[in-house]
């Protein structure tokens, strides 16, 4: 959201080491990244950078250190701005989520915590392929996301503590990853849409959609290194594809099929579009760089966290709709079975998976209760 850039603050991080091993509960060999990863100043560049937006009222203890932090993680697709923008007080995407998570008196309420929202490894604010290094940019990891973002609470921020970690689809997932990783940091997470794996049906779409990405003409001539081009000259073809691939799921074929096929159009490919059709893709094309999305898409379906889970011992509740296409609510379930004293809320939407963004309002109740358990929210769930 560019019109939400200004509130950004930048943090840069030397020496972190991308794409190396996790051995969750051995904390002192990943402080700055995983064992064998590779440093961007290795490569020629660096040092890391990452992004955040902080916003409500942080307490500290005598050390001086934040005790009351909620960090709330980007997604797939999108930053801290993005879920700003969806979520806090006062934005407009707040009209999409059912109101404001995020505020004042809010079910995370900035008179009463520290609120970050966070900025992704590989997208927008944070250091990503992008910036130059195209595909020779390090294959990262959901853990090393976490990681760069731990260095950054812990270094930038000095937060002592996180009450809650939460987020919505890949933010949801990193969740996990946090709860893994830094146990004694992380007292509770909230998963929304979220898995510990890619099923079989996300494995298929992100494989898929990196085959329409790599299948533009530019891309496929300059075989991905592309930089030298002027911007208008780039690979957007393949972004188009891409991103019609992954629509095509995103919501309910029973929603798809009631709308009028003038508004569908938008998200339909065509090489050559007019009249309007394929009109959302050329806005997705001029927002997004294809080898962004080509390295994203390998970082999730490299993504597997499923033999950890039953080691996780943050306080836990999961929220996901029955109708997601993306991410199925039974692989969910099972994911939450193996957290021990992990709960799940399944919901219906035709919104499918960007239901996400409603859940905690679409399950308030629940998500009221649990943050009583954990010692967050009012004591009034009606408020």
């Amino acid at each position: 959201m560019p019109d939400l850039k200004g509130k950004k603050q930048f943090h840069t991080i030397r020496n972190f080491k991308l794409g190396g091993n996790y051995e969750p509960g051995r904390k002192e060999s990943y402080e700055f990244g995983g064992r064998g990863g590779v440093t961007l100043e290795s490569l020629g560049y660096g040092p890391l950078r990452t992004a955040y937006i902080a916003v409500g009222t942080p307490k500290r203890n005598q050390a001086g250190k934040i005790t009351n932090a909620i960090v709330i993680n980007s997604y797939y697709s999108g930053d801290s701005t993005n879920m700003y923008f969806f979520w806090h007080e006062g934005q407009p995407g707040t009209e999409f989520s059912n109101g404001p998570v995020v505020g004042p008196g809010r079910l995370i309420d900035t008179d009463e915590y520290y609120v970050v929202f966070l900025d992704s490894l590989g997208l927008w604010g944070a250091s990503k392929p992008s910036d130059g290094l195209g595909l020779q940019f390090p294959d990262y990891s959901y853990a090393d996301i976490v990681q760069v973002s731990y260095r950054l609470l812990k270094d930038k921020l000095g937060v002592e503590k996180i009450r809650l970690a939460t987020g919505v689809s890949m933010g949801g997932s990193l969740c996990y990853v946090w709860a893994l990783l830094h146990p004694e940091f992380v007292d509770a997470i909230l998963p929304i849409a979220a898995n510990s794996t890619p099923d079989n049906v996300a494995r298929w779409i992100f494989q898929l959609m990196n085959a329409g990405l790599t299948s533009d003409p530019v891309w496929r001539q300059t075989n991905g290194d592309y930089y030298h081009l002027p911007g208008n000259q780039r690979p957007a073809q393949g972004l188009m594809f891409g991103w019609s691939i992954l629509s095509l799921t995103a919501l309910t074929f029973d929603h798809r099929s009631q709308q009028a096929w003038e508004y569908v159009k938008g998200d339909v490919f065509y090489w050559d579009p007019e009249n309007g059709a394929g009109k959302n893709l050329i806005e997705r094309a001029e927002d997004f760089d294809t080898n962004d999305m080509i390295v994203r898409n390998r970082t999730c379906l490299k993504y597997d966290i499923s033999d950890h889970l039953h080691e996780i011992k943050s306080n836990t509740l999961v929220l996901h709709a029955y109708t997601d296409q993306w991410l199925i609510y039974e692989k969910a379930k099972e994911t939450a079975d193996k957290i021990p004293g992990a709960r799940i809320v399944g919901f219906e939407s035709p919104l499918a998976h960007y239901s996400c963004f409603r859940a905690p309002h679409v399950c308030k109740k629940d998500v009221s209760s649990f943050f009583r358990d954990i010692g967050l929210g009012p004591e009034d769930e009606t408020q």
